[in-house]
């Protein structure tokens, strides 16, 4: 949904009985990925993004140096401001830190370490940038712990409502209320380089074309060239498969 992105898929040849007992053994795994959406993958390594490593780390954010120009809001505030537990707060700022030792992380830098949870050879600069400028809601071209730790409550424990409401904020591009057809592709084509080879592999413009007109005709129910936020949710909400592709983010930190 985020890239508005599906696979295809085609029939298989019938295997002989024992290519298919070899299958039952070894290939039950395997069969499960390769039946993945494109849309799948992208969640998947959106969410290693957004968790980052996993640190075995001491729970008391007390101990962590403060850095030299920014310090995060307490941990209770931020509690009352997402759906995590103080402990929960403590471990996203250890790994956070981690990786963003000043407390703040410029552009630059969120796209190196975005890039590192997606196959190699694929273009995730563009999508990194749209992701990059969702969480920074003042635009100051820095994200602080306030910003990711929001965002990625949001998208691990918000409601759908929240979710759609995010994801509708990452294709309105400019913050103007409303996603032109040309955001859209934008945002469309941004997520077939960030999969790379996973994507069709013959990518070509005219395919994202024909997606993003296939979607935009859908969303933009009175035909005037816009799609609304109020547009935007009555879509997604009817269809049953966008609305149960969110919930993949909800997980436990």
């Amino acid at each position: 949904m985020y890239g508005m992105v599906s696979s295809d898929h085609t029939p298989r040849p019938r295997k002989e009985p024992q290519q298919q007992q070899q299958q039952q053994q070894h290939g039950g795994e395997g069969r499960s990925r390769s039946h993945k959406s494109i849309y799948g993958r992208v969640v998947g390594f959106m969410r290693q993004a957004w968790t980052g490593v996993k640190f075995a780390l001491d729970p008391d954010l007390d101990d962590v140096e403060s850095p030299p120009r920014y310090r995060p809001e307490s941990v209770k505030a931020l509690c009352k401001l997402t759906r995590f537990s103080e402990n929960e707060i403590k471990r996203i700022y250890r790994g956070f830190k981690a990786e963003c030792p000043s407390g703040v992380v410029q552009e630059d830098t969120f796209r190196d370490i975005y890039a590192q949870f997606f196959p190699q050879g694929a273009n995730t600069s563009h999508y990194a940038h749209y992701v990059f400028n969702t969480l920074d809601q003042g635009r100051s071209g820095l994200l602080n712990f306030e910003d990711f730790v929001m965002g990625l409550s949001v998208l691990s424990r918000g409601t759908v409502d929240e979710k759609l409401r995010w994801t509708f904020n990452l294709y309105d591009i400019n913050r103007d209320g409303f996603i032109t057809k040309e955001e859209m592709r934008d945002v469309v084509t941004a997520v077939y380089e960030l999969m790379g080879s996973c994507a069709e592999p013959n990518f070509e413009e005219s395919v994202v074309n024909d997606r993003v007109e296939r979607i935009f005709m859908k969303m933009d129910q009175n035909r005037d060239g816009v799609v609304s936020m109020e547009e935007f949710l009555v879509s997604c909400t009817k269809d049953e498969t966008i609305t149960r592709s969110i919930c993949v983010f909800d997980s436990v930190i």
